[in-house]
């Protein structure tokens, strides 16, 4: 629904209060993606001292071997996890180029809009990095799991 210039005028306070909430809305998103990125390194840094602790001791060899495939996967998982850590963000000369010399309601209102654009893009690459940190952790603990049982068979 377009609004005229008059009626964007009047919903100038409130534009602005969206786009404070939105811009504070994509600043908890980016925190989020970081997070996840930090706890995927911490999973891959968890396998692969597992993974070689394993590999030092004597162990029984199936057993073994199937931890170091739930390792590798949690590695796979990890990196993947991370690859998609790049998310959008507002391009300043864009957003400048098409909005001066507008009324302030009206840069707001693109430039709330654009940001809700923005977190809805990001949404889908969070929910893609949730679901990969996801399968590294179920890995890992699988791994972790099959190495307990492998180390103590062989004892």
């Amino acid at each position: 629904m377009a609004m005229t210039p008059a009626e964007l005028e009047a919903q100038k306070d409130t534009l602005e209060l969206l786009n404070n909430e939105v811009a504070a809305r994509l600043t908890r998103q980016s925190d989020s993606l970081a997070k996840i990125d930090t706890k995927s390194v911490f999973l891959i840094g968890f396998a692969a001292t597992a993974a070689q602790f394993l590999a030092t001791h004597k162990h029984h060899d199936v057993l073994a071997y199937c931890a170091f495939a739930a390792y590798a996967i949690t590695l796979l998982a990890g990196v993947q996890t991370m690859r998609v850590a790049e998310h959008k963000d507002l391009e300043p000369r864009v957003i400048l180029t098409d909005n001066v010399g507008f009324p302030k309601s009206q840069a707001l209102a693109a430039l709330a809009a654009t940001r809700a654009s923005i977190f809805e893009e990001n949404q889908r690459r969070h929910e893609m990095k949730a679901r990969y940190w996801a399968v590294s952790l179920s890995t890992l603990v699988v791994g972790l799991g099959l190495s307990t049982v492998a180390l103590l068979l062989h004892t």
